[in-house]
């Protein structure tokens, strides 16, 4: 029995060991070290948003198609569709919803209000194919972009 028990506890040891090795690079540091830029993150999720539009037009044009080449790629843009989508939902929530909206904030309620829509506009996006939903999450970034004004050096 303990043999037993043993291979199973290495079985799911070996299966979590992945989770427990991933880092997430984009939620930067969590402290007050002031040299994040938040213009510079805004533009990297409107980034990620224009590889998500791509994907989905690929998406589309690889549809129905069964050679081995297409549906590699199909799946490639899938997947890229879905890390791109994930980057954002990191960004607001691991940075903009834990360091710089503060309860302290007049417009506190509008702030979390339009930084929840980007999230669930990002999630939508992984979810669907549809251009329609990836302008949503555009428009999104774009609500909450006037917080995060360029700033010159």
């Amino acid at each position: 029995m303990n043999g037993i028990i043993r291979i199973v506890l290495s079985a799911a040891a070996m299966t979590l060991m992945p989770l427990l090795l991933v880092q997430n690079s984009l939620a930067h540091c969590q402290i007050p070290c002031g040299i994040y830029d938040d213009h510079a993150r805004v533009a990297l999720m409107l980034e990620d948003v224009a590889t998500i539009h791509k994907a989905v037009s690929q998406i589309a044009d690889l549809a129905g198609k069964t050679d081995p080449q297409s549906q590699n790629q199909l799946v490639r843009w899938v997947m890229n569709k879905e890390r791109h989508a994930q980057n954002v939902i990191d960004t607001i929530s691991d940075y903009f919803l834990t360091q710089r909206v503060k309860t302290s904030q007049e417009d506190y309620a509008e702030r979390l209000a339009k930084h929840h829509a980007v999230i669930v506009a990002a999630m939508r996006a992984k979810q669907k194919a549809d251009a329609g939903v990836v302008d949503e999450l555009k428009g999104a970034v774009e609500a909450v972009a006037p917080y995060y004004p360029k700033h010159e050096h």
